[in-house]
């Protein structure tokens, strides 16, 4: 392990600490230490994300996100990251859960090109859809949303993309949790609501899927 890799796992592991959080695997932290390397280069060429602060980035992405991923219940086969943008959640959701299948869907191309790189540059298995993620013809066990444009309405195209069974997480606050749970519709059961760390509103959203007012 670099002392670049040992430096970010130390910084990685104070934050989560401070969130409440269990440490990561040490394995984990050089991939975490390269994914951080990553954004900050790519952000200094293309508008990745308007956090540019390293300790910002690992407090807002990484431990927000990692905080979702082990909220995820369990038996979930693969998921989808609804308008991925920097990957978050989805490539941490890959590192800390690699018995999930992510997809990372992004349709602005310089964004989908950085998350490409990053799943080569990682080896996660995930795989990116460079494209409106509603445009897909597939259902997931999960879906996720972060930080979505409208999100209003991507939370009801989300909702179309889960099967029946699955789940559909939101990152959001409470504020506005109402109104995107109104725009899931009624066939989801929202069986839980997780903090996450880092704000006192925002926190985790899990419906499931368990009314079939499809078929």
């Amino acid at each position: 392990m670099s002392a670049g890799s040992q430096a970010v796992g130390l910084r990685l592991k104070a934050l989560l600490a401070e969130a409440g959080q269990e440490p990561l695997d040490l394995a984990l932290d050089g991939r975490f230490e390269d994914l951080l390397s990553l954004i900050i280069r790519w952000n200094a060429r293309i508008n990745l994300t308007a956090i540019r602060e390293e300790k910002s980035i690992l407090q807002r992405h990484f431990v927000e996100s990692v905080a979702c991923a082990r909220a995820l219940p369990a038996g979930i086969a693969n998921l989808l990251d609804f308008g991925s943008g920097a990957g978050f959640p989805g490539i941490p959701i890959a590192l800390c859960r690699p018995e999930i299948a992510v997809t990372l869907a992004e349709s602005q191309g310089k964004k989908a090109a950085f998350l490409r790189e990053a799943v080569r540059v990682l080896g996660v298995a995930a795989k990116v859809h460079s494209g409106r993620a509603e445009a897909l013809t597939e259902e997931f066990d999960c879906v996720t949303l972060r930080a979505v444009d409208r999100m209003e309405l991507a939370v009801e195209e989300a909702s179309r993309l889960v099967r029946f069974g699955g789940w559909l997480a939101l990152m959001t606050t409470g504020k506005e949790l109402e109104t995107l749970k109104s725009a899931a519709g009624a066939e989801f059961t929202w069986a839980g609501l997780h903090p996450l760390p880092g704000s006192e509103d925002r926190l985790l959203a899990l419906g499931e899927r368990g009314i079939n007012l499809r078929a």
